[in-house]
Order: structure tokens, then C-alpha cells, then sequence
């Protein structure tokens, strides 16, 4: 596959090398000052910062600056938010986006053809609505948590914060940070189908004015699906400098790499799942590799300006080399005797740059106090994109293999053929927003924003050298009314559109039939409710509709024509609650109703009034743990998904399923700590997910894992 070619420099391509060389050289500057301030007869006298640890945060967190770009109270933003803390990771050992969507209401997961995270927001399936410390982290593979303090489920469009995409949400991962105190912290689990797995967490304090952090990690382990391994490992060094009283900065770079088979589960016969063993691979494992490395490149810059005024510079710089390559089932025959076969793959590269300058600042006119917010964002990403297909016996695009011995596929040869993309685009970016949070009274708030987006794709197709541009420039609002009947409860209504490209959300797709078209857009109404029961316990409710429009069909009067249609529309309830009960006991909970569905035929697969694929009605989870001695503690989680369609067809059905999880915890002494979790409990057969018909992913059977933690 080709490498990434020198971009020509347009005038936002000369202000992100400007603004790429202010901050290095703030950043040069940073570096040189920590030595001088090394001295103690130098150094400044600064606040120690406070390190809230589980018995303080637990389940519950309270505020975060992610959906607003300040620090927020929850009960003060009015959307749906769902935080899953690092307690709450530990305490069932996640490790996968999987494992922590499963307790965000209104979000489920699909299964990405095996090679990536894909997630479902509010009906709205995406691959790319992923950040990291609030920054764009779209390419798609399979993230992992060993560096990460909590995760954000931040619901409804959020172009106003995040940019383009957010259509449904977006998923950020907060990395762990440095601190001013000492981080000794190693542990080891094994577990069912030969898990192995090792992380560290080590942090020191250099002197007053320079700390450092340093995350790693490394996993292999098998599966229960025959043939299905994984290998992945990850660092993560990070320092933390205080220039003066006034500034600070945090740089980061992660080197993270993952291998894996790519696995497509199994087809369906007669609109459900084939009838098969769990394990059963179709097609060829051997043949199935998958994996990305990447190298990402993270600074942040905080100034105190005085008088409530803050500037933060961040900029992040990531380099992805993503390769899958699959040999997978297609559709069963009609006398369930053989399975049709088929294999492609598929290389991408990127190299995303992103530089976001926030100023904050308050006012205060009269009765009225305003909390402001308003910056520019400046982005380059660069993507090479090569597919090519699989041929059996050099010449069939696919092959039957028997279903008594569905994983008997031979290796195919890869080539391209006319339609495989060869692709190259550069997307440039540039952003403007303003937001404002207004406090009335003691009893009314207000927050409202506007972003404008210049952006733009310059798009190459290799295998015709056809070159195409398509500039949007997008205004995406939102806004929201608070009104609090006393402090610790919220009840609020609010409205937000997000915009996808025409170049898709991967920016892998341009053709003279689409660009001229306006980006789809999402808009959000939603209505909800948040109170603090008490300080260490809080609920939430949310009832929203999201709207999807802008969908290019074919004309029905002119084949010829296509012209842009509402498409789809989601309605659904969200329930949340989370925190601890009493002293001993925590609990995780969240309820969803979601009805999602087609408004306007689309094609002959997706029909006016079909269900959204992968979107149940109902969905619950429960996880509890209760600590009966200082020592000792359990945990009881349940899972209830009902049944999703695998795709628009709504011809083929998975059935819904509860599952229960446990966890047992040992704590030895000060310093070393046992856990044991067990998923699935009552071996419960059901299936996880699905990309399409004949995609489906089986639910694990009864596993365990045991993981032994060390502080010293």
C-alpha cells in the first residue's frame, strides 16, 4: 500500500504548522524551565493536588468538563451523561468497550466484522465517535483500558463540543494523569481459554514542579471461538511540569499495538442464528488476521490568565496503521447443508493532527452570571485506504464449504478488482465555537453554543486518478433550559444537531453522485431529570427523540436523480443510578427503552417502517458489590438485553437474553489484593451481537478470571 504523499499547503495547513510550532515551542520552553525549577531555592510554592481515591468516588462521579469545556456538576448539564469510573472497571475487570457499554443506557454494541469497536448511540450505528481527553480517536480497531481512569457516554448529537460526527453520542476515555505522590501498582489475572494478562501503573513525584506517570500493559489470550487468539500490549509514559503558579503542562505519548483473529460468528437459517456450537469458526481463522499499531503524541498547556479567565492549548498527533484481512460466512442454503464463503482485505493508514485552543471565563451582568466558553479548533487527517478481495481457486469471489465443517475454507489469493478502493484524502478542519452557561437564579440556568465548521475533503481515487473536493461548512447549535426546584435536583430540556460528511465518518467514500449533497443531520430533542439523592448516590432520566434527515435515496419519479429524504427516527426513555446504598454496598443500574425505525424508504434492504438493526426495545443492568468485612467483599451483576433485528432486512431475529456475572474480593493486607470474576454464571447461551444477517457473534460461555493486584 502506497504511503502518505505531501499534502500542498493551503492556508489552514499553514496555520495548523503555526500553531503545531507554538505549541512546541511552549512546549521547549516548559522543558528547559523544569530543570531550573528543580532547584528547591527556585521552586514556587505550589497547591498539592488531592488524589480522589475509590472510597471517595466509588461508582458516582459528580461533575466532568467534557460536555461543556468546563467543569460541570452532572445535575448542571443538561443531557444524558453516563460515567463509568475506574472502580466500577476494576471491580468487573472491563477491558473492552463491550464490557463497558453494557451499563450505558441507550447505547449497545455491534460487532464491527471483528476487527473494530462499533457502538449504536440512540439507533445511530458509528465507528468513529470515539475521543481520548476529549480529542478525536476515529480510526477504527479495538481500544483497550489499561491507561484510562473513566469513560464518558455523553448522549445525543454533540457537534457544538466534539465536531463532526456525535450523531447519536460519542465515547471519551479520560487517561490517567500525573500526580504529586508516589503510584506503585502491578497486577496479573489468568483466567478461562488461556487469558494471561499484566498491567502496571507506576507514578513518582520528580520534585515540587515535575511528576511522571507511566502505564503498560501486555495481554495473550485465546477464546472460546475455535481458532481466535489475541496479543496486544501497551505503554504509555506521561509527565506532568508546573512552570510557574500559573501554568502547567501535561505531555503524553502511547505506542499501543493489538493482533487478533478477525471473527464474523455465524450465519443465520430461517431468521434466527444457525444452529451451532459456540465455538464453531466459518471460514478460515488462519486467514482471518487483524491489527493496528499505533504511535500518539498528546500535549496540554494551562495558563491561569487571573480574574477567572483560564487558556488551555491541547494538541494530539496520532499515527495509525490498521490492517484486517476476513474469510466469512455468507448466506446458509436452503437444506442447511453448506454455507457460502467469502473474503476480502482492507489496509488503512491516518495520521490525524489536532490543536484545540479554550478560553474560559465568567461574567457577571446585573442578577445574571454567564460561565463562557469559546475557542478554535484547527485538524489535519490524512487516510490511505486499500482494499482487495479474496479469490478461491484464483477465479470464484467465493466458495461453498459444508456446514458440517464450516471452517474448512481454503486460503484465497488477494487482488483488487474493479470496485476495491485505492484511495488517498486529506480533511482539513477548522473550527469556531461559542458557548455560554448562564445562571439566572438559584433556580434557573441556561446554556447555549454555537460551532461553525470549515471543512474539507480532497479526495483521490488511484484506480481512475478522479480527484474530488467537497467543503461543508456546517452551524451546529445547542441549547438547554435547567430549572431546579431545590439545589440537588435538575430538571432540564435541551436541543443539538450534529452533521456526518459526505466522505462518511471514515473518510473513505467520495464519489460526483454524493459530494454535492448536503452532510445527513441529526437533531436531538430531549427532556430529563437528574437529582443527587445524597451526595455519594445519584438518578437520572432522560426521554428524547433524535431525528436523522438529509439521507440521499434514489429519486422515485427519476431513477437517474437522487434526491435527500428523512430517514430515520429514534424515540426512547433512559433510566440511570449509580453510587452506594450504604456504606458497604455500591451499585451500578441503568434501564433503556429505545423504538428506532426507518421513516422513508431508503433501498430495497432498508424499507419505510423497518426497525433499526441492532436496537432493542428494552435493555437493563444491574451490578452490586457489597463488602462484608474490611477484608472481604462480593459482587452480582445482571444483564438483560430484549431481541434485536441483525439488520434492516428485520428478517433475522437474536433472541434476548439475561445474563448474571459474580465477583468474590480478598483483601490479603495493605498491599496485596485478590479478585476473582466470574461472567455468565448459569452458562447462559445467547448471542452478543451481529454485523448483518449472517454475521452473528455467540454470547461466551460460563468464564473466569483471576487477577492478583500488588501495591507496594
Amino acid at each position: 500500500m502506497p504511503r502518505l504523499s505531501p499534502a500542498r499547503l493551503s492556508p489552514i495547513t499553514i496555520a495548523l504548522h503555526a500553531a503545531f510550532a507554538t505549541t512546541v515551542s511552549c512546549l521547549s520552553i516548559s522543558t528547559a524551565l523544569a530543570d531550573e525549577m528543580a532547584a528547591p531555592d527556585n521552586a514556587p510554592q505550589v497547591t498539592q493536588v488531592k488524589v480522589v481515591g475509590a472510597l471517595e468516588r466509588g461508582y458516582a462521579i459528580k461533575s466532568t468538563s467534557s460536555a461543556t469545556k468546563t467543569e460541570t456538576l452532572l445535575r448542571d448539564t443538561p443531557q444524558a451523561i453516563t460515567v463509568i469510573t475506574s472502580e466500577l472497571m476494576r471491580d468487573q475487570a472491563m477491558q473492552n468497550m463491550a464490557d463497558v457499554v453494557r451499563y450505558v443506557p441507550g447505547i449497545v454494541t455491534a460487532q464491527g466484522e471483528g476487527n473494530r469497536d462499533t457502538v449504536i448511540f440512540r439507533g445511530n450505528s458509528s465507528t468513529s465517535d470515539f475521543y481520548v481527553d476529549g480529542m478525536r480517536d476515529d480510526v477504527q480497531y479495538y481500544r483497550d483500558f489499561y491507561n484510562i481512569d473513566s469513560v464518558e457516554a455523553i448522549k445525543g448529537p454533540n457537534a457544538m463540543i466534539f465536531g463532526r460526527g456525535g450523531s447519536g453520542g460519542v465515547i471519551n476515555r479520560v487517561s490517567k494523569q500525573p500526580q504529586w505522590n508516589d503510584i506503585r501498582e502491578v497486577s496479573f489475572s489468568v483466567g478461562s481459554d488461556n487469558a494471561r494478562r499484566a498491567t502496571a501503573d507506576l507514578g513518582v513525584a520528580v520534585n515540587d514542579n515535575v511528576a511522571l506517570r507511566v502505564n503498560a500493559m501486555a495481554e495473550e489470550s485465546d477464546s472460546f471461538r475455535d481458532g481466535v487468539s489475541i496479543k496486544r500490549s501497551g505503554i504509555n509514559p506521561t509527565m506532568g511540569i508546573r512552570i510557574n503558579a500559573d501554568t502547567s503542562v501535561v505531555l503524553g505519548y502511547e505506542h499501543f499495538e493489538d493482533s487478533r483473529i478477525a471473527d464474523r460468528g455465524i450465519p443465520s437459517f430461517n431468521g434466527k442464528p444457525f444452529a451451532t456450537d459456540p465455538a464453531t469458526f466459518f471460514g478460515n481463522a488462519e486467514a482471518s488476521p487483524t491489527w493496528v499499531r499505533v504511535d500518539a503524541f498528546s500535549a496540554v498547556i494551562d495558563h491561569d490568565l487571573g480574574h477567572g479567565m483560564m487558556l488551555r492549548n491541547r494538541t494530539r498527533f496520532a499515527d495509525y496503521d490498521k490492517f484486517y484481512q476476513n474469510v466469512f460466512p455468507g448466506a446458509v442454503n436452503a437444506n442447511a447443508s453448506s454455507v457460502s464463503i467469502s473474503a476480502y482485505n482492507n489496509a488503512t493508514q491516518r495520521k490525524n493532527f489536532f490543536n484545540q485552543t479554550d478560553l474560559t471565563f465568567s461574567l457577571v451582568t446585573g442578577a445574571i452570571t454567564h460561565k463562557v466558553a469559546t475557542g478554535i479548533e484547527l485538524g489535519r487527517q490524512v487516510t490511505d485506504n486499500f482494499r482487495s478481495t479474496g479469490f478461491f481457486d484464483n477465479n470464484a469471489t467465493s466458495i461453498n464449504v459444508p456446514t458440517s465443517n464450516p471452517g474448512s475454507a481454503p486460503t484465497p489469493t488477494f487482488r483488487q478488482q474493479a470496485s476495491d478502493a485505492d484511495n488517498h484524502g486529506t480533511a482539513t478542519v477548522a473550527s469556531l465555537y461559542l458557548q455560554d452557561q448562564i445562571t439566572f437564579s438559584p433556580q434557573w440556568q441556561a446554556i447555549v453554543g454555537l460551532r461553525y465548521d470549515h471543512f474539507k475533503v480532497d479526495f483521490l481515487n488511484r484506480r481512475n486518478n478522479k480527484a474530488l473536493v467537497q467543503t461543508d461548512t456546517p452551524l451546529s447549535p445547542r441549547a438547554g433550559l435547567i430549572y431546579k426546584p431545590f439545589e440537588a435536583l435538575s430538571l432540564y430540556g435541551s436541543y443539538s444537531r450534529a452533521f456526518v460528511p459526505r466522505a462518511g465518518e471514515q473518510l473513505s467514500s467520495l464519489t460526483p453522485s454524493n459530494q454535492a449533497f448536503d452532510p445527513e443531520q441529526f437533531n436531538n430533542l430531549e427532556v430529563g431529570a437528574k437529582w443527587d439523592i445524597r451526595p455519594n448516590l445519584a438518578a437520572s432520566a432522560a426521554l428524547y427523540q433524535l431525528d436523522r434527515s438529509n439521507v440521499i435515496i434514489a429519486d422515485p419519479s427519476n431513477a437517474g436523480k437522487s434526491v435527500l429524504v428523512d430517514g430515520q427516527r429514534s424515540k426512547g426513555l433512559e433510566l440511570g443510578l449509580s453510587g452506594k446504598l450504604s456504606r458497604d454496598w455500591s451499585m451500578m443500574g441503568a434501564y433503556a427503552y429505545q423504538d428506532a425505525k426507518i421513516t422513508r424508504t431508503q433501498s430495497n434492504t432498508v424499507q419505510a417502517g423497518a426497525r433499526v438493526a441492532q436496537v432493542p426495545k428494552h435493555t437493563f443492568s444491574l451490578w452490586n458489590r457489597y463488602d462484608f468485612t474490611p477484608a472481604w467483599g462480593a459482587g452480582l451483576g445482571l444483564i438483560y438485553r430484549s431481541s434485536i433485528d441483525a439488520s434492516t432486512t428485520n428478517k433475522v431475529s437474536l433472541p434476548g437474553f439475561t445474563r448474571l456475572d459474580g465477583a468474590l474480593y480478598y483483601k490479603l493486607n495493605q498491599q496485596l489484593s485478590l479478585q476473582v470474576n466470574l461472567e455468565n454464571m448459569l452458562d447462559k447461551q445467547y448471542f452478543a451481537s451481529a454485523h448483518n444477517d449472517n454475521n452473528i457473534t455467540p454470547g461466551s460461555p460460563r468464564a473466569i478470571r483471576v487477577g492478583l493486584t500488588a501495591k507496594f
